[in-house]
């Protein structure tokens, strides 16, 4: 079997991150020689696009995909695999840009990615671990994981975890055009798509940290996103969509 980990690729979509991308760009490649970054910013205002081709020039190592607006993390994480499935990166990670996405965890991943298909960083599986939350926005992030367990039936503690590691059989047995959702809604569905395939899930112990700079992009339509697409999610595995 080739090795899933041979040629890496860590999408990380910014949006207004100027702050934390040197600094986190920096700490993914030390963490292993064979991973690449894609940095996928969305023409961030504050000079983020500008930042992350500096650091391209620098390092052969840091990629850059410019997209002319803001449409949405599934959107840019979309684009991103895309570019990768273009290429012959053998696994393909999305993780945030701030620091919530711990890059000293990529090894573990790595390891875990070995006899996996999909590996998902999870807050939820031994306890609770997540730092600095308050306890409302954590209870809404505990429970509707719990909400979407029960309704979808996939046996994830952490569906709407963004810390992730695909192989790359993975991505391309997805349809892409078929993902309709955004934010942590995304995060479930493109789970639940690789669930449905028979891909084997596992779920791998990390510590959520909250963002060290720049402001949070959760919001109240992500919500109701969320609440509404797990139903469409049961409905379309009832139906047969999902080959």
């Amino acid at each position: 079997m080739n090795d899933p980990t041979s040629k890496p690729l860590v999408v990380l979509p910014t949006y207004n991150e100027v702050d934390n991308l040197p600094k986190i760009l920096s700490e993914i490649l030390e963490t292993d020689s064979r991973i690449e970054v894609l940095v996928v910013d969305d023409n961030s205002p504050d000079g983020t696009g500008k930042c992350a081709d500096e650091q391209a020039a620098r390092n052969p190592r840091v990629k850059v995909l410019h997209r002319a607006r803001k449409v949405g993390l599934g959107m840019a994480l979309l684009a991103g695999f895309r570019w990768a499935l273009e290429r012959d990166y053998t696994c393909i990670f999305e993780m945030d840009a701030d620091f919530s996405h711990r890059p000293e965890y990529l090894k573990g991943f790595m390891i875990a990615i070995q006899d996996a298909d999909l590996v998902i960083g999870s807050r939820y599986i031994k306890g609770v671990n997540v730092i600095n939350w308050p306890m409302t926005r954590l209870m809404l992030s505990y429970f509707a994981n719990v909400y979407t367990r029960l309704v979808t039936g996939m046996p994830l503690r952490d569906a709407t975890g963004g810390f992730k590691c695909f192989r790359r059989d993975v991505l391309s047995a997805i349809d892409f055009s078929q993902i309709k959702s955004d934010g942590y809604s995304f995060q479930i569905e493109i789970s639940y798509n690789a669930w449905c395939k028979g891909f084997q899930i596992r779920e791998i112990p990390i510590t959520f940290y909250e963002r060290e700079a720049g402001s949070s992009k959760m919001s109240k339509k992500i919500v109701r996103e969320a609440i509404w697409m797990v139903w469409r999610l049961r409905l379309k595995k009832i139906l047969g969509m999902y080959k």
